[in-house]
């Protein structure tokens, strides 16, 4: 985690050089006239503090202000995009008594930065997240320590907010992590599928699943947190576009009721390594690719008939299956290989 530090007075600069004692990677931003004063290497800025923030928005995952609390608020405010994209804010006083949490708490990691600050410095860690001062788990800060994805965060404050009142809030988790989390906090009951779940009577509804819920199952109480657990296996022809893959990719995950924010990683062949489209479709939806040599694809027994084509390009019986199957490390295939146009899909689920 990439952590800035910005100090703009000289002992401001004293407690920015004990954070970096602590903080491996963090690298402290001061004006020419505090240079000296951190007695540690120092970038020195002369460029206005709104300018420096502004810049600090786009590349840091955690900001320290070592600085007044007002100050931050004015120049944060115009940069604020979402908690989801914002980057954690803790603010320290110039007498390093107090590390407040100020922004991004759960998901920007602020609260646990405070943390660290009170522990290298000695300050008192500030945090207002109603569910950290009641003691209880929170649903965002789950998803970010399970690697989930928030189908929509505006549902965490209605499911945060049932927490604290006490309201049951009905559950259906196949992987378990969720009761696992809680320990017996929260008034959750645990359902076996989505139908019994929402005829439960509860006041919210928490589900663990990368399926696409109908219509009728869905609830303005409803979070679901999304698993990163599919693999999609690619095979394509030579100048592919980017387009023409995400169209046969997308249309068969909705086919099948998946959601497109629980796709892992997907996975094709070594040989097509540098292939336009496919790194175009993997970049705009920030998937990771994984390569497979031919030898690798072969070692993989499939449902479907080897591929001519696939043996005589690149010495591999197949490409989708394999290479999804291999990305699952042992999961299963959710779609056998898909041919459609200059594309070829195959989908599985991880265990």
């Amino acid at each position: 985690m990439r952590i800035a530090v910005i100090a703009i007075t000289g002992n401001g600069a004293r407690i920015g050089a004990k954070l970096l004692e602590g903080l491996p990677g963090a690298e402290l931003f001061v004006p020419p006239k505090c240079s000296e004063s951190a007695g540690c290497p120092a970038t020195v800025f002369s460029e206005e503090l709104k300018a420096l923030l502004g810049r600090l928005w786009q590349e840091a995952e955690g900001v320290i202000c070592i600085m007044a609390s007002g100050i931050v608020v004015r120049l944060v405010a115009p940069l604020l995009q979402g908690k989801e994209r914002d980057p954690g804010v803790v603010v320290m006083d110039d007498a390093g008594k107090f590390a407040i949490s100020l922004l991004s708490g759960h998901l920007g990691g602020a609260n646990e930065l405070a943390k660290k600050c009170s522990l290298f410095t000695g300050a008192t860690p500030v945090i207002t997240t109603a569910t950290d001062v009641h003691g209880i788990p929170s649903f965002d800060m789950l998803a970010k320590e399970e690697g989930w994805v928030i189908d929509d965060l505006s549902r965490i404050k209605i499911l945060n907010t049932l927490l604290l009142e006490d309201a049951e809030i009905a559950v259906v988790d196949p992987t378990g992590l969720v009761e696992q989390y809680f320990s017996g906090r929260g008034r959750l009951s645990f359902n076996s599928d989505f139908i019994s779940a929402l005829q439960s009577g509860a006041k919210g509804f928490l589900f663990v699943t990368n399926r696409i819920l109908p219509p009728p199952l869905q609830s303005s109480a409803l979070l679901l947190l999304r698993p990163r657990n599919l693999t999609v296996g690619i095979g394509c022809n030579s100048g592919t576009p980017a387009d023409e893959i995400e169209e046969v990719v997308c249309s068969n995950l909705k086919r099948l009721f998946l959601s497109i924010k629980s796709v892992r990683s997907i996975a094709t062949a070594v040989a097509k390594k540098e292939e336009p489209g496919l790194l175009d479709f993997a970049g705009k939806y920030s998937f990771p690719i994984l390569f497979y040599e031919s030898s690798e694809l072969n070692a993989v027994q499939t449902p479907t008939l080897p591929s001519r084509h696939a043996m005589k390009a690149i010495g591999a019986a197949g490409v989708a299956e394999p290479a999804a199957l291999l990305s699952a490390k042992g999961g299963k295939l959710l779609l056998q290989k898909v041919k459609s146009g200059n594309v070829t899909v195959a989908i599985a689920e991880a265990c």
